[in-house]
């Protein structure tokens, strides 16, 4: 099942902020800034300057992490 976020979907796909995916993934808030330098995690920066991680990049460490 993948998560989203009910009722948010920016132009340029869906996204969570990083305590989001900290929390869907498990993990704590320095291991995503850690997936993000590695690549494994994608983000976009909201016109306002945050940092949010795509969901689809979420659900694909989920995929490999979770089978």
């Amino acid at each position: 099942m993948d998560v989203t976020e009910a009722g948010f979907e920016p132009r340029i796909g869906r996204s969570v902020s990083l305590d989001h995916a900290a929390e869907i993934l498990g993990v704590s808030r320095r291991t995503i800034y850690n997936r993000i330098r590695e690549g494994r995690l994608q983000t976009i920066r909201t016109i306002g300057g945050s940092q949010r991680v795509l969901i689809d990049s979420v659900n694909e460490i989920r995929r490999t992490t979770h089978n």
